[in-house]
């Protein structure tokens, strides 16, 4: 009836300059049509991670605010002459994501127009899944601020599930390069 087995349950996270190499040309098309979205504006979050990075490669509207937990997303931003905010915290070397509680009080004062999430993970059951909880909770708390989110990712990411659940399958609209058949069916999904 439709059920499908989760590939695995992923508890370690690998390290970006990893991550960057894999599914380039999947998440260059992710990432030009997620940046076509962007209009005049807009309050943005861009979430840490190598999908939403390559939205920054096809940014063309300047007068946006720009909010990032992601140290290489904000440096790009900037040396593109974009106007970007870096959340503060504790920075996660690994992701080199900022998260912490200190990320969890800044985020609570916006009110994002929309946001931009990468997942490790995303299944219909457990939703969008990372493996570490201090990330996961940075990405809950930057979703619950966004009037529309969006989840960035490749078909690889499908039955997968990460340790932490940030967010339920239904909380977020999907920009994928390719839809698994037995999810075709669910509306939340824009394939590019």
């Amino acid at each position: 009836g439709g059920a499908t087995a989760v590939k695995s349950v992923l508890s370690r996270e690998e390290e970006v300059i990893t991550k960057a190499k894999k599914h380039q040309s999947e998440k260059r098309k992710i990432g030009e049509y997620a940046a076509s979205l962007i209009n005049k504006e807009d309050m943005v979050y861009l979430d840490a991670g190598t999908t939403t990075e390559m939205i920054i490669d096809f940014l063309k509207e300047y007068d946006v605010i720009y909010v990032t937990n992601g140290i290489t997303h904000a440096r790009k931003l900037m040396n593109a002459g974009f106007k970007v905010h870096l959340i503060g915290g504790e920075i996660k070397a690994v992701t080199e994501a900022v998260v912490g509680e200190e990320a969890l009080e800044q985020l609570d004062k916006y009110n994002f127009t929309k946001g931009f999430f990468g997942t490790n993970g995303l299944s219909r059951r457990q939703g969008y899944t990372t493996p570490d909880g201090s990330e996961a909770l940075v990405k809950k708390t930057a979703l619950r601020q966004c009037a529309k989110a969006y989840v960035l990712a490749d078909r690889a990411k499908f039955d997968e599930v990460s340790s932490v659940t940030f967010a339920a399958y239904s909380d977020a609209q999907i920009i994928t390069d390719s839809i698994p058949d037995h999810y075709k069916k669910y509306g939340n999904i824009i394939q590019v």
